[in-house]
């Protein structure tokens, strides 16, 4: 099942007997790398634009204890093993939905867990979800080698049209 940030927030606001309101995406989302680009706070090495000039690029916005982003780490751990070449790279996003989730050396505690080893930013102020418009755990979003976004995959279960997307800007580009 996905749930929204503003879901997430309300439920967990609930359960706190808070009465806080999150903060909605914006209408307009970004359509570049520029973002994750110019963020500053990262676990691995921060991409630059040479790194990623001329290749397919995978965001991917997740929170480590959401189930539906854990399913789908194998067939990332997959590509990055079978793709992550000169021509592919794979991005985290990691954006908190509790205060746990925010500590930095617990999101690198389970990026170990998960065997995730692509670069990471913290997104504990929601910068970069705002910047592309993300709604839900996790989102995937897929670029082609000009950095354009080509493709915006929402929730688990989409192995296939992930790895499809990936395989045509790959060929297509190539």
């Amino acid at each position: 099942m996905k749930m929204n940030r503003r879901e997430a927030l309300a439920a967990s606001a609930a359960l706190a007997g808070s009465a806080l309101l999150p903060r909605v995406a914006h209408a307009a989302s970004a359509r570049t790398l520029a973002p994750v680009l110019n963020y500053l706070e990262w676990l691995g090495p921060r991409p630059n634009a040479a790194a990623l000039r001329d290749r397919v690029v995978l965001l991917d916005v997740f929170t480590f204890a959401c189930e539906n982003c854990r399913n789908i780490t194998p067939n990332l751990r997959a590509l990055h093993r079978r793709e992550s070449t000169s021509d592919f790279a794979i991005i985290g996003i990691h954006t908190p939905e509790t205060p746990y989730e925010r500590d930095p050396q617990h999101v690198l505690a389970n990026l170990g867990r998960l065997g995730i080893t692509w670069p990471v930013a913290i997104d504990n102020d929601s910068r970069l979800w705002d910047a592309y418009g993300i709604e839900y755990w996790p989102t995937q979003l897929i670029f082609d080698r000009t950095g354009t976004l080509r493709k915006r995959i929402v929730g688990d279960s989409q192995d296939a049209e992930v790895n499809a997307t990936i395989a045509s800007l790959l060929n297509l580009s190539a």
